[in-house]
């Protein structure tokens, strides 16, 4: 009996880890503005953006890395650093998305907020939407640009993600 049982137990062992593991990840984001003139959405970004994302932890924050890149994009070469973050983000097969932000709050909007979302399946994948906002005079929201992407990434390779106004780079370090 215990000749057939091995196998299974074995197996099991196996397969187990890998369908409740959450792998941790670094997170490192640049939202970059690729043109002069804007391409607003036709919306300007809601009031419950973030939806159910959480905020990133203090302690999941950490020092960005790609410091060469930013300065390459913002050396004449007409782009401008909208966001540069870097966190820790955990990643399991059921969706996780932390919120970031960066700049002053008005109108229950930042100049640049967002979420990311990474799901381990077979494949890492990413679902990323950000949006770049304008305030007028009286510090309500005016307009918008939204970045928004679904793809798959492969751990440790600096990803460019395009849009018409809007580019961003992203690279999920394993940990």
């Amino acid at each position: 009996m215990l000749r057939l049982l091995r196998p299974l137990l074995v197996s099991l062992l196996l397969i187990a880890p890998a369908a409740f593991a959450e792998a941790l990840y670094q997170v490192e984001l640049i939202v970059f503005r690729q043109a002069e003139k804007a391409v607003h959405a036709s919306q300007p970004a809601p009031e419950d953006w973030a939806g159910q994302a959480g905020a990133i932890p203090a302690q999941s924050e950490r020092t960005p890395v790609l410091t060469d890149t930013v300065a390459k994009l913002e050396g004449g070469q007409g782009y401008q650093v909208l966001l540069h973050k870097s966190w820790l983000q955990g990643a399991g097969s059921s969706p996780a998305p932390l919120r970031f932000v960066t700049g002053k709050e008005s109108d229950g909007h930042f100049p640049v907020e967002g979420v990311l979302d990474l799901t381990q399946g077979r494949q890492l994948e990413l679902s990323l939407q950000a949006w770049v906002n304008q305030f007028n005079g009286d510090g309500f929201l005016a307009s918008s640009e939204r970045l928004q992407i679904k793809r798959r990434l492969i751990p440790g390779q600096l990803t460019y993600l395009d849009h018409p106004s809007l580019g961003a780079l992203i690279r999920v370090n394993p940990l």
